[in-house]
């Protein structure tokens, strides 16, 4: 014979929670985010994470809210150019711009020129 104690726990049900289906950010919709770019005043300046901005590394990328060392794919729709950077500083400052990139960054992907982008981004 059980007793109470014993009791409850056959009754017990274990609890398995539902299972979620994850879509990988690649398989997701394409995403766009306004982007500029920032050169030479702020070159040789300390980034926020606290190394020296060098405007010639394609990899730099500043983002306001982005943890560091975020690895993002940038792509310019218009011309199919892609590169890689990481958030390595903050910023923009400027009311509807989401990225910063590198000046080496914005000309590899053609939009120096232009000053402001809108470009297909994807989180890695």
């Amino acid at each position: 014979m059980l007793n109470d104690d014993e009791k409850s726990v056959e009754t017990k049900k274990e609890y398995t929670p539902a299972k979620q289906k994850t879509v990988p950010a690649h398989q997701g919709p394409k995403r766009y985010a306004v982007a500029s770019w920032y050169g030479q005043p702020f070159h040789g300046r300390t980034m926020a994470n606290g190394r020296r901005y060098n405007m010639h590394d394609p990899h730099v990328v500043a983002h306001k809210s982005l943890p560091f060392g975020t690895k993002v794919k940038f792509t310019n729709p218009k011309t199919g150019e892609s590169i890689v950077a990481v958030v390595q500083d903050r910023g923009p400052y400027i009311h509807g711009r989401e990225f910063d990139l590198s000046y080496e960054a914005a000309r590899r992907l053609g939009t120096t020129k232009v000053g402001v982008a809108r470009l297909q981004v994807e989180r890695i």
